[in-house]
């Protein structure tokens, strides 16, 4: 499919995991791709694998946004999507009772206000176009509550939904599409890393999931192609669940 021939895509936390996966969907569905990234290795390594370019931005860093997305039009002259994917979830964000206020501070900057930064300064490029297509990496956990809390992460997911959904209203009749994903638990290097230090946790996370495994990252890349096209023109201010059925169950099958 080439449903994206020549769209230009910006895909923040481009160089790894879900949005390196999403990098790769896109350019094989014909989209020329920047990667955005704080690891400039891995993302110029991203970026020629795509054939795309690749732009260091701090996300959470308002006017490395504003510079990001400049840059970007100047080049190109045009962004179509923009998948605001990059996050963050440390382990020092736990239950409420021991999550510090730093760690709090830390994963709402990554996690949610860099989404409002990447949104408030591509909108204007799209509003331009009079169209446009913006995904917001959220999570299942903004639909449910978790007894395994993450309670800073579990928060920004759910800032990232409510503003996707209130976006996606206030510029539909521009022509601009906004969707927030919200996937469940991905087998990436960080929910790795984050398991490998607590097995019991994945184990007990592991057994809620009806269609009993992780997602692949290629899984996830493949709904944000389908936000991103055409073949999603109907459908804005959405929470995109790609969870395996983990939101939609009460019990699981044994």
């Amino acid at each position: 499919m080439q449903r994206l021939q020549d769209r230009v895509a910006v895909i923040t936390g481009g160089a790894s995991g879900i949005g390196l996966a999403t990098a790769r969907r896109f350019a094989e569905e014909g989209a020329r791709v920047v990667i955005v990234d704080l690891d400039s290795s891995a993302g110029e390594a991203a970026a020629k694998e795509v054939n795309g370019d690749f732009q260091y931005a701090d996300v959470a860093n308002e006017e490395d946004v504003r510079r990001l997305y400049a840059a970007v039009h100047g080049m190109h002259g045009r962004i179509d999507i923009a998948f605001n994917n990059a996050g963050i979830s440390p382990p020092e964000d736990d239950s409420i009772l021991t999550t510090g206020i730093e760690a709090w501070q830390r994963v709402q900057q990554i996690n949610l206000t860099s989404v409002y930064l990447c949104c408030k300064y591509v909108l204007p490029y799209m509003r331009e176009a009079g169209k446009g297509s913006i995904i917001n990496t959220a999570s299942f956990v903004a639909v449910m509550g978790a007894a395994t809390s993450q309670i800073s992460y579990t928060a920004s997911k759910g800032g990232v939904l409510a503003m996707s959904r209130e976006l996606g209203v206030q510029f539909a009749r521009e022509g601009i599409r906004v969707n927030a994903l919200c996937p469940g638990p991905v087998n990436t290097p960080l929910l790795r890393e984050l398991f490998a230090k607590d097995p019991e946790r994945a184990a007990r996370r592991l057994v809620h999931v009806p269609l009993g495994r992780f997602a692949e990252a290629t899984e996830i890349a493949a709904a944000v192609a389908f936000l991103a096209s055409d073949d999603s023109s109907f459908i804005t201010a959405s929470q995109f669940l790609v969870d395996g059925g983990i939101s939609g169950a009460y019990v699981t099958p044994l």
